[in-house]
């Protein structure tokens, strides 16, 4: 059993409580501040040129056909050289955003909403012509504001709809027609014009907002694992500077030992005391040199490249819980146990199962009131890890949720011991990791209280092979 005295750590709040500093960094430089985690930044110049002009060829090339249909197939009456003026001007206009600017370009904001603005007069135009609400066709109007949830902030979105929802009242009371056949008249009521406004208007609100909320989950998930990335990858560059260290040391030893024999024969047989002093200087030297190397293999799991690739269960825990020895109040407890007549395995040294396991015991004595045991267990099938504290636990709300980027509902640094203020994504962060490295991973609240984590993989995936 290791017992050792354990650092602050930061964490969220007991609501949301895993995050972590030591992503914070990568946090940062993923996002130029806080306040860029809202929806309006995540979908910032999303919308490309080409995006906008080929749907715009879409529903051009859409309008177009019915018109066609309705006059050679069906014989509806109605103001054909009006309609198909309308549908030229919009294909005027997109064929000038096409040619004016590469395809690859990224609209801003206002530009976007400008252009997409200028999609619903053009549709609202059309179905003012061909009897307003009362053309099946007003759906049109959704497509524009569609794709602006799923592009642009959400002060430009409830422009753009409020637009949309504004012509279809307008054209409930203010409409041409609808185009009928010579001999035969539709009765439309103003009841149904009107209830296919309110109609058009709940389709925008519904269709708009499971587009933004799916837009704004797949935005958000895909930056949350870019962080994650980034905080590996820089574990893994730790990791192999400690190889690396290990290496010059191993390798260096024999020059060295070359220098310091040939530096006595040098004393020894030095002409002039000038040169005797020379060579018990090059000889002082030398043996400084192999007493920074000797510093350096003093770590047993960094004593060469082979042995720095593997390590025991008990130096993983160990090496987990080492970081933290300053804080006060908090005792870090760490216990190896194993299956009867079953050998503990030497373990693959993998930066992202070390930093997972760091950031679960930092946020666990951060929450802690008085102690944290982290349990390690093996048998012949699996290992597993177990972080364990005595604080308030999960909150209800939150553990439903955990495991997802973003989840926390920390106002401020209240209730952390470090007074971090995290965006939600240590624990996401923790336990893509872990899951890459086949652990399942589970947490709960503990009985009386506290929180319970852990991580068990197959033993295959994490034991090193015999040579």
């Amino acid at each position: 059993m290791a017992d050792v005295r354990t650092p602050a750590a930061p964490s969220l709040t007991p609501a949301g409580r895993l995050d972590r500093a030591r992503s914070s960094a990568a946090q940062a430089a993923a996002t130029p501040g806080e306040t860029d985690w809202g929806e309006g930044a995540i979908h910032r110049g999303r919308l490309r040129v080409r995006s906008l002009v080929t749907q715009r060829w879409l529903i051009l090339g859409g309008e177009a056909l019915l018109l066609l249909v309705a006059y050679f197939v069906l014989g509806f009456r109605a103001p054909y050289p009006f309609c198909f003026g309308v549908v030229a001007a919009g294909g005027w206009v997109n064929l000038l955003t096409g040619v004016a600017s590469p395809g690859q370009r990224v609209l801003g904001d206002v530009e976007a909403a400008a252009q997409l603005g200028v999609d619903i007069v053009q549709i609202a135009v059309l179905m003012f012509l061909t009897g307003g609400t009362a053309n099946p066709f007003m759906v049109l109007l959704i497509a524009p504001v569609t794709l602006a949830a799923a592009t642009l902030p959400r002060r430009h979105l409830l422009a753009l709809g409020g637009l949309a929802a504004a012509a279809s009242l307008a054209l409930a009371y203010v409409a041409l027609p609808l185009p009928e056949t010579v001999g035969r008249a539709l009765a439309i009521t103003p009841d149904y014009r009107v209830g296919a406004a309110i109609a058009n208007i709940a389709g925008l609100a519904l269709i708009g907002g499971f587009v933004r909320q799916s837009a704004v989950e797949a935005a958000r998930m895909a930056l949350a694992l870019d962080v994650t990335q980034t905080v590996l990858s820089r574990e893994q560059q730790l990791s192999a500077l400690g190889a690396l260290a290990a290496a010059a040391a191993h390798e260096l030893g024999t020059p060295l030992a070359t220098i310091s024999i040939v530096a006595k024969e040098l004393a020894r047989e030095a002409p002039t005391p000038a040169v005797k002093d020379d060579a018990e200087l090059l000889m002082a030297q030398a043996e400084r040199c192999r007493e920074i190397l000797r510093r350096l293999t003093e770590t047993p799991d960094k004593a060469s490249d082979e042995v720095h690739e593997r390590m025991s269960l008990r130096q993983l825990v160990q090496e987990v819980i080492e970081p933290h020895a300053e804080v006060k109040d908090v005792r870090v407890e760490a216990i190896v146990t194993g299956a009867p007549g079953v050998g503990s395995p030497d373990l693959r040294r993998m930066p992202e199962i070390i930093h997972a396991l760091t950031s679960f015991v930092e946020n666990a004595v951060d929450f802690a009131a008085a102690e944290v045991l982290v349990t390690a267990r093996f048998d012949a099938e699996t290992v597993s890890v177990e972080v364990r504290d005595d604080g308030p636990g999960f909150a209800p709300e939150v553990l439903a949720k955990l495991g997802e980027p973003y989840v926390t509902t920390r106002p401020g640094a209240e209730g952390s011991r470090t007074g971090h203020i995290g965006m939600g994504l240590g624990f996401f962060i923790a336990k893509t990791l872990l899951e890459r490295t086949g652990a399942v991973v589970t947490f709960q609240n503990g009985r009386p209280r506290g929180a319970v984590i852990s991580a068990r993989w197959p033993r295959s995936r994490v034991e090193v092979g015999e040579a």
